[in-house]
């Protein structure tokens, strides 16, 4: 069984998102290492990239900086290997095609898997043009994750369910990556009516920003729940002091892992 089943088949999870590299590698690796010393039960690592279509502008600032502080794919994979190092828990990726179309795609995930690498997550693939990436990913292991949004129509999300590994990807708004107040019903819906189809565990993304969030989350049927702007407007905000950055992520981290402990 894979780490990211295992994972799942024992608890609900909290999977914190941040850039690799953002606001340098040294930083980086050490917000990381919060994070898991706080309580995260998977990372979602994103790759830096110069347009990443699916996020908001927090996130798109925090490619920017990773990528002016000198991030490329190859030093992405040397920090996930000390990612690894450290901590047995699963890690996922959110990458844009063209990163991994450019190194070659069975290349990409020969490397991620050496990296220690269990999901991946091809921000901009829809399953129609993902035959290739998911061959690649299962002939190495991988789980090949894809998103579930409100507009996926039940046939659409039976294809989908074909392609799918480890865990879907449920986009709890319409739009773009970032903070929201509220989690709208259409996200309970989906929650619920996408857990009548399939047996793989659901993660919820884009938008949570609260232990309130978290709590209504689980409550409706949520196996995992993904927050990424938050976060990364916490280091936005301590670019001038790491050691305060560091310790209000973990500190975030602590309180969002224990809201999914109370909500589930």
């Amino acid at each position: 069984m894979s780490r990211i089943k295992d994972m799942f088949k024992a608890k609900k999870a909290f999977i914190p998102f941040t850039v690799l590299g953002d606001p340098d590698f040294e930083t980086s690796k050490d917000i990381i290492k919060a994070m898991i010393d706080s309580g995260a039960d998977m990372l979602e690592l994103g790759f830096p990239y110069s347009d990443p279509i699916a996020d908001g502008p927090t996130i798109q600032l925090a490619d920017k900086r990773a990528l002016d502080a000198g991030a490329t794919t190859n030093r992405a994979f040397r920090l996930i290997k000390e990612i690894r190092n450290y901590s047995g828990i699963p890690i996922s990726l959110l990458v844009y095609s063209n990163l991994i179309y450019k190194r070659g795609i069975e290349k990409f995930y020969r490397d991620a898997k050496e990296s220690g690498v269990d999901g991946v997550l091809v921000a901009d693939i829809p399953f129609e043009e993902s035959e290739e990436y998911t061959a690649a990913a299962k002939k190495h292991n991988i789980s090949p994750v894809f998103l579930v949004a409100q507009t996926t129509t039940p046939r659409r999300l039976k294809e989908i369910l074909k392609c799918a590994g480890g865990y879907l990807y449920l986009v709890s708004v319409l739009g773009v990556t970032g903070k929201r107040k509220t989690i709208e019903d259409a996200t309970i819906n989906l929650i619920k009516t996408t857990k009548k189809e399939t047996s793989l565990p659901l993660a919820v993304g884009f938008g949570v920003s609260s232990p309130k969030h978290v709590k209504k989350l689980v409550s409706a049927g949520a196996d995992g729940v993904i927050v990424g702007s938050a976060i990364i407007q916490i280091i936005e905000r301590n670019l001038g002091d790491k050691k305060k950055m560091i310790d209000e992520v973990g500190e975030f981290v602590w309180v969002m892992k224990e809201a999914i402990v109370k909500g589930s």
